[in-house]
């Protein structure tokens, strides 16, 4: 029998309130899939992560962050160790910037810089996830990225400094920054927008919020778009939509368990109800292999997995 004390009661009594143990992953991800987390700790300000950081790298426990839980596939495993969930949501506007919380909703994000009369970001408007997760994945749609609107952000090192850094710590790239490859974990972001017309931004958001319910599913979990689109053509030209060469793949028949490619959109993979990391697996694999072998391209996966 293991007489050892358990993780959870070894946090320091302000934090063992706040943490959950044994939290399905998909309760926490938008895909709905994966098995139970031993610790899910809200990081609710900058102490809060740094403690629970210093927590798990005391006792050699793993450690993942969590935003939003987009962009992700839970393990049917679960996982074991710290899943530290960014809860920091400030949100304050002074001039032409706005200093938000990284565990804020993205789209939440959105809506507010608006009603604040600050334009730039509708862009992105419908895309889920948190600032945070936004920023570390550089999202973008429509020619824009969010890397475009950084002017500084509070970052938390895997070493356990806390920094203040300007986008160059970021290294924006397509779907991509060094951060994520680096383990560091954004906190807030200082973002600069713009005085626009108020009107004529609203209208673009409400036209990408009803062109996103078109094309991407509305009453099913996923996880957004799962392959990066392939580079340009010729040199200034637009990213190739990796959905089109899956559908032309036939990638839209393929389903494997309740894992199934979405009927409106070859590069979303959806939960039809009871589907398993192992069957999403089996799934974009397959997806994978038929692009390779019609195309000879290889596409990259921009959904990462959480666990094992």
């Amino acid at each position: 029998m293991d007489h050892r004390p358990s993780p959870l009661s070894l946090l320091p009594p302000d934090l063992r309130e706040a943490t959950l143990t044994g939290v399905p992953l998909r309760e926490l991800t938008t895909l709905r899939i994966g098995g139970p987390a031993d610790l899910v700790c809200p990081a609710r300000n900058p102490d809060d992560a740094k403690r629970f950081q210093a927590f798990a790298a005391d006792r050699g426990l793993p450690f993942f962050v969590l935003g939003g839980g987009s962009n992700l596939l839970g393990a049917d495993e679960g996982c074991g160790g710290v899943v530290l969930r960014v809860a920091t949501t400030g949100f304050a506007v002074r001039g032409d910037t706005v200093r938000a919380g990284a565990g804020l909703d993205f789209d939440d994000l959105i809506a507010r810089t608006l009603g604040a009369g600050l334009t730039g970001l509708e862009f992105a408007s419908g895309i889920p996830g948190t600032l945070g997760g936004a920023l570390v994945g550089n999202a973008g749609c429509y020619g824009h990225e969010i890397g475009e609107f950084l002017v500084e952000a509070l970052v938390l090192r895997p070493d356990g400094r806390l920094e203040t850094v300007g986008p160059e710590a970021f290294g924006f790239a397509y779907r991509a920054t060094a951060l994520r490859e680096t383990r560091t974990i954004v906190l807030e972001a200082l973002l600069r927008l713009g005085r626009g017309d108020p009107a004529a931004a609203g209208a673009q958001r409400a036209g990408h919020i009803a062109d996103r319910r078109r094309k991407h599913p509305v009453d099913l979990p996923s996880a957004g778009s799962w392959f990066r689109n392939l580079p340009p053509a010729e040199p200034g030209g637009r990213r190739q939509p990796a959905g089109v060469l899956l559908e032309q793949a036939g990638a839209k028949a393929m389903r494997e368990g309740d894992a199934a490619v979405f009927a409106k959109h070859a590069n979303i993979v959806v939960n039809l109800g009871r589907a398993t990391s192992a069957d999403v697996r089996r799934l974009v694999e397959r997806m994978r292999a038929a692009v390779r072998e019609r195309f000879g391209v290889e596409l990259v996966e921009e959904v990462r997995q959480l666990g094992p």
